[in-house]
């Protein structure tokens, strides 16, 4: 061991970057200033042995001040010692993943409507906020995001980066993409591309939330449908929101809530998931939306096993042995010029 890499078994960020196996030893590190402090307490309690000296009294000589040292490396082997006795150690974790994850590409609905207020605070808001929470519960998948109102696109690849899926579903607003519509049939064909493209996983899903009917694309809803179970794609779809007249905003002049007319094609949506031997939702308040990601959650779980492999190394040999050292030096300097024979 060199100079430096022994000093550095001293520094605070080495002290301070070890788990202790016996932590309360530590507290006797404390107590070791009232040694020197209770030995002085004690010498000015006993009787004072007189000395004469001669004409002059003693001159002063630079040897007394030297007393002290061995005080000194009894407090230096006293302090490695409890340090040793802490057992300082650092661990090693190594982390042993088996199994594969699945790939799930999440096709989100951007068209205008999802800015109604059925849902708090609106409907595409509250279907963004659960998505991110679902995404994070995840392990081990690769996610993907497809967005789609009039026409469809893939915002995020299939990845292992959550941090860039929850990106990408933090960008999503209405008007993200300037053609007007619903285009569930293009939004399947994009996700179902991505999905076959990728390959490599055992299961492929793709979860679908919209609020409407499909009305713009050239690929038909069904047909889409069809190729995603011909693919092994498993298909979820969420429809969103209530029928009927819904708050949309406020009037500009009078404030007051204005109120439009909705309509999900429900009957299409339970035949898509039908097709890809998924299964069909509907989320018409945040509760009933939150327990529809929690069940395809339930329902879509990884093959994925971790082993968790624990490996601690000690560190308190090198304490122990320069706290013995300095302890063999107390006992050598105590039969020399600075111990204070009259004191001990």
């Amino acid at each position: 061991m060199s100079l430096s890499e022994f000093l550095h078994l001293f520094s605070y960020p080495t002290l301070t970057g070890y788990e202790w196996q016996h932590p309360a030893v530590l507290l006797g590190l404390g107590l070791l200033p009232l040694l020197p402090l209770g030995r002085w307490v004690l010498a000015r309690r006993r009787r004072r042995v007189l000395v004469a000296f001669g004409p002059g009294g003693m001159r002063p000589d630079w040897r007394a001040g030297l007393r002290f040292v061995p005080t000194l490396v009894l407090l230096l082997s006293l302090a490695l010692l409890l340090l040793a006795a802490a057992r300082p150690q650092r661990p090693t974790e190594q982390l042993t993943q088996t199994g594969r994850g699945l790939d799930l590409v999440l096709a989100l609905d951007v068209s205008g409507s999802m800015e109604i207020e059925d849902l708090k605070p609106t409907r595409l808001d509250a279907a963004k906020r659960l998505a991110q929470a679902f995404v994070r519960g995840r392990a081990g998948d690769r996610l993907g995001v497809v967005a789609f109102a009039g026409q469809a696109y893939s915002l995020v690849p299939l990845t292992t980066d959550y941090d860039l899926v929850l990106s990408g579903l933090a960008s999503l607003k209405p008007g993200l993409i300037a053609d007007e519509g619903t285009a569930i049939g293009t939004a399947l064909g994009v996700a179902i591309n991505r999905l076959r493209e990728a390959g490599g996983a055992k299961t492929r899903v793709c979860v679908l939330l919209s609020d409407g009917e499909s009305n713009a694309g050239s690929l038909d809803p069904l047909l889409a449908a069809q190729l995603a179970h011909a693919y092994g794609i498993r298909l979820y779809t969420i429809g969103l929101g209530q029928d009927g007249f819904v708050p949309y905003g406020r009037d500009s002049l009078s404030g007051k809530p204005r109120f439009v007319e909705t309509r999900l094609d429900e009957t299409t949506m339970r035949q898509l998931a039908q097709a890809a031997d998924g299964r069909f939702f509907r989320a018409t308040d945040n509760t009933a939306l939150r327990q529809v990601f929690a069940e395809i959650d339930r329902l879509e779980k990884s093959d994925i096993r971790v082993q968790r492999f624990r490996s601690v190394e000690d560190f308190y040999r090198p304490y122990l042995g320069v706290g013995l050292a300095l302890w063999l030096l107390w006992l050598a300097l105590q039969s020399t010029f600075m111990g204070n024979i009259l004191e001990d």
